[in-house]
Order: C-alpha cells, then structure tokens, then sequence
C-alpha cells in the first residue's frame, strides 16, 4: 500500500508538548508516531514546521527552533524512519525497511520575505513550503481573511502574490522547492499559475464543489493545477469533507472528494494530505492507522487498485522524482 502523505503538524505538537510530558515520535497520544505508522504502511510522511506568527516573537527563530526537534525526533528514531532530501532516499530507505521523512514549512512567515532566508531553510533540508497559513504574510494573502463567519467566500475582492511573493515563487521554482498552495487565496494560485513554470501542490485541501468551505478548492483551480502536473492532497479534517449538518462517514467523503478530483483533474492530480495533528480527532479519522481502511473504501467505490496506488503514493513520487534531485 506504502502511504505517502503530503502535510502532518506532528513535530509541532511534539515541540509544544511539556518537557515532563514525554511526547515524541517514538511513541505518544497524537494521531501520527511511529507504531502507528507502521500499522498504516506508511512510505513517506511530509513533517510540516508550522508558526502561528501571532503567538510567536519571531517567527524565523521559532522555524529554526522547531527544525531542530525534527532533527533531534529523527536521529533518536534513525532505525525506523530517516530524513530525505533526494528522490534516491525514499528508495534506499524502502528497501531497508525504513520510512521516509520530508521536512516542510507551513506558513512563509519564517522567511520574512527574504530571498537569503528561503535559501537558508532550503539548506537546512526544507523541501517544501505552504506560501501562507490564515494570516497575510510577506508572500501573500490567505482565503481566510475574504471569508464569512460560515466559512463562504464573499465577494470582496481578492488578492494574492505581493511583489516579493512573486519574487518568493520564482526562487522555489529555480530552488526545486516545491510550491504549495494550501490556504492561499483563489487570486494567489491563480498568481502561482501566472509567474511560475514548475509543477506545484496543494498539499491539503479538498473541493469546494463537494464541500463548500474557502479552504477547499473550486473546480477551474483544480483543473488548471492538474493540467500543471500538480497534486491535491484529501485533508482528513471532518470541515473540510462535509458540511456540519451532514452526518455521514467521513471515509465516504473521502472517497467523493476523490472522485470529484478524478472527474474534473483526473486520476494523476490526487494524493494525500492528511493534516493529522493539526486537525480535530474524528472518531471516522482517529490516526494513522485508518489508512487501510480507506484504502478498501476507495476500491470498493470503483477506483482500480492501480488508481489507489496512485493516489497513495505514485503521483506524489512522481512529482517528487522530478523536484528532489
């Protein structure tokens, strides 16, 4: 099955956790860890460093601080999954039986618009980064600040890229740090689009024609990201698969926002981002070891084991093979 999944928060909230408390990768009571994993078949998880940039002083030392503890959470587990920056890694690491790990920033804040601070996270392994979270940033803006108390797009204009967002893009592009579009705003993709030329994701959002909350994708997004060669990763949170009045299974949504993106980007587009850790528990969703089950669930409602595959993993390691090198 090998799960490759494109955006988790887990050494956020390892990082957060009381010294006492004990919480690591090894083993803890968060939805991702290593044994859970296991159970999960999991290939290769994107660990993202996440910065609420209003609780925080600074921002960039808050990253640096953070990518420090995924550093520390992988040499003390070294036998069970290791860092990757090159394609070869992820193959290497399979066959010793090892999983993989990506390190990833969600929210440019970090950076502070800084063409030298990118580069420097570049080297400290950063591979991939989300251009904002739900605050606007040096880079651009976020759904959320044109959004109603009902999670609807109003429609108040938007914005996207700033001028040193543009400049920000185009440097991942020549970097091969992949761009990832999640909770930017309709206009910022639409930016992406215009000033870049590489492949780009999504890394964890859904559509917004099966669930129509602004982080969610529209369909002309959807296509015009899969005729780029870009995926979409399924977030797992219970907001973004169905509405609150919906009371249906969450696996079953799941499986529609898979083939609503099959329908309008088709197959290749799909991956997944489950956002664990950085969501609510669900009792349909409770952790990495569900993902079996959504494996069968998305064979039972006619995807062919090949497309499971893809959606799993290939598409996400195709991608991959071309910007890790």
């Amino acid at each position: 099955m090998n799960v490759v999944d494109m955006h988790c928060d887990t050494i956020m909230k390892i990082y957060q956790s009381p010294v006492n408390d004990q919480s690591h990768l090894k083993k803890n009571s968060f939805q991702l860890d290593i044994p859970k994993m296991q159970e999960g078949d999991y290939l290769l998880q994107n660990f993202a460093i996440f910065i609420d940039k209003k609780s925080v002083d600074s921002s960039y030392e808050e990253a640096k601080n953070m990518i420090d503890c995924f550093y520390a959470e992988m040499k003390a587990n070294k036998d069970q999954i290791r860092p990757i920056t090159h394609y070869e890694q992820i193959l290497e690491n399979g066959l010793n039986e090892r999983m993989s790990a990506l390190l990833t920033m969600e929210e440019g804040a970090p950076i502070e618009g800084s063409v030298e601070k990118l580069e420097e996270f570049y080297d400290l392994g950063v591979r991939m980064m989300t251009l904002t979270w739900n605050y606007p940033n040096e880079i651009g803006y976020p759904n959320a600040i044109f959004a109603d108390d009902n999670n609807q797009l109003t429609d108040q204009t938007q914005r996207g890229l700033t001028n040193k967002g543009i400049e920000i893009v185009q440097r991942m592009d020549e970097l091969g740090m992949i761009i990832d579009v999640s909770h930017g705003s309709d206009a910022l993709v639409n930016d992406v689009l215009q000033y870049t030329k590489r492949p780009f994701v999504a890394s964890h959002s859904n559509t917004r024609k099966i669930c129509p909350h602004f982080r969610n994708l529209p369909d002309d997004l959807i296509k015009k990201i899969a005729e780029r060669g870009g995926v979409i990763g399924i977030n797992f949170s219970a907001s973004f698969l169905q509405d609150a009045k919906e009371k249906g299974s969450l696996i079953n949504a799941i499986c529609r926002h898979a083939r609503h993106l099959y329908n309008v980007g088709g197959i290749e587009s799909i991956g997944l981002g489950t956002d664990f850790d950085g969501i609510p528990v669900h009792g349909d969703l409770p952790d990495g070891t569900i993902l079996p089950k959504i494996y069968d669930a998305l064979r039972k409602s006619d995807f062919s084991s090949e497309q499971v595959d893809q959606i799993f993993n290939k598409n996400v390691l195709h991608l991959y093979q071309d910007f890790l090198i």
